[in-house]
């Protein structure tokens, strides 16, 4: 049999008795990122057995964003279900599917945390939207009250500029702009769309993917999360003090021109480099160097041709 014929979505809404913050926490929206699946279940047994109540307000859990992609413990199903996350009339593929499901639910909330874990080794982050603006890129409004959240989830280093600096690698590959707005629909995942819908959102990389902290991670996310919110009887955590943070912009993607492209060492994210250090060869044995003093992200070693590779930060003083 099929297995997308042995699967089905599920999400488990909790609401207080009083009006609140509608929030929404999502899980494995990449199969292989399984701690926020594990802290969310951990939520959901304490509201079942009422050893945690909501008061004011809604929490929708999702443990298990992307079944298919979980049921094969890996980070895809059939693509990246954290890509091109649209709702589309004409599905084609199972997060087509998935998106026809989610997006909707997104949109009935104020607040998504989503929670995940990454490859490489490294201390857990958050990543934030824009700054406030009205331009065509990402229009946002909450930026004051996601920011004031992000410093509440637990971790010291923040990260934005996700969908910014993935707007202008295209830009670059591309060199002009007739196809931009339809490759940059490939950069919008669940924070995105999230904040296209008017709400707020955060993603929480709670550590390496088999790191046996990172469930209790993205536990303490939940939990801070719900009192800062007041969803929860619980006093709001207090923000991360300015002298504990990190604060980085990430300024550019880059990819692998082919799948032999290689990195120079097994880096890891937030490893510092220095500009015109050498990163990576390419396969016609062209050196790949630093364009800027900053620190690696998402280095994937196993990354195919013409996909993402590694992106660049600086730090963000005006964090």
């Amino acid at each position: 049999m099929n297995l997308t014929h042995q699967l089905q979505l599920k999400s488990t809404e909790y609401c207080g008795l009083e009006p609140g913050t509608r929030l929404i926490v999502t899980g494995a929206v990449h199969g292989n990122e399984t701690c926020g699946t594990k802290a969310i279940q951990r939520v959901m047994r304490e509201l079942d057995d009422c050893t945690l109540v909501i008061r004011n307000g809604a929490v929708t859990l999702v443990p298990i964003a992307n079944p298919l992609a979980y049921a094969k413990s890996e980070r895809f199903g059939d693509r990246n279900l954290n890509r091109n996350l649209f709702p589309n009339e004409h599905p084609q593929d199972f997060e087509d599917r998935v998106a026809n499901w989610l997006c909707p639910l997104l949109a009935r909330h104020d607040v998504l945390l989503d929670l995940h874990s990454f490859k490489a080794s490294g201390e857990p982050f958050v990543m934030v939207g824009p700054r406030n603006n009205d331009g065509p890129l990402e229009p946002f409004k909450h930026e004051q009250q996601e920011r004031a959240m992000a410093r509440r989830l637990g971790v010291r280093r923040f990260v934005d500029g996700w969908l910014r600096s993935y707007g202008a690698g295209v830009q670059r590959r591309l060199r002009g702009d007739s196809q931009l707005e339809t490759v940059l629909r490939y950069g919008m995942g669940t924070t995105e769309y999230m904040r296209s819908t008017g709400g707020y959102a955060l993603t929480l990389e709670c550590g390496e993917h088999t790191d046996p902290h990172a469930p209790e991670v993205a536990y303490r996310a939940i939990m801070n999360t719900l009192a800062f919110l007041g969803l929860i009887d619980a006093p709001s955590p207090q923000p991360i003090a300015d002298e504990a943070m990190e604060a980085l912009s990430m300024v550019a993607v880059y990819d692998k021109v082919s799948a032999d492209d290689t990195f120079t060492r097994a880096w890891s994210s937030f490893d510092p480099v220095r500009k015109d250090e050498q990163i990576g060869t390419r396969a016609d044995g062209t050196p790949v160097l630093a364009e800027f003093d900053g620190r690696i992200l998402f280095p994937d070693s196993a990354a195919g041709a013409n996909s993402e590779w590694y992106y660049l930060t600086r730090a963000n003083p005006a964090f």
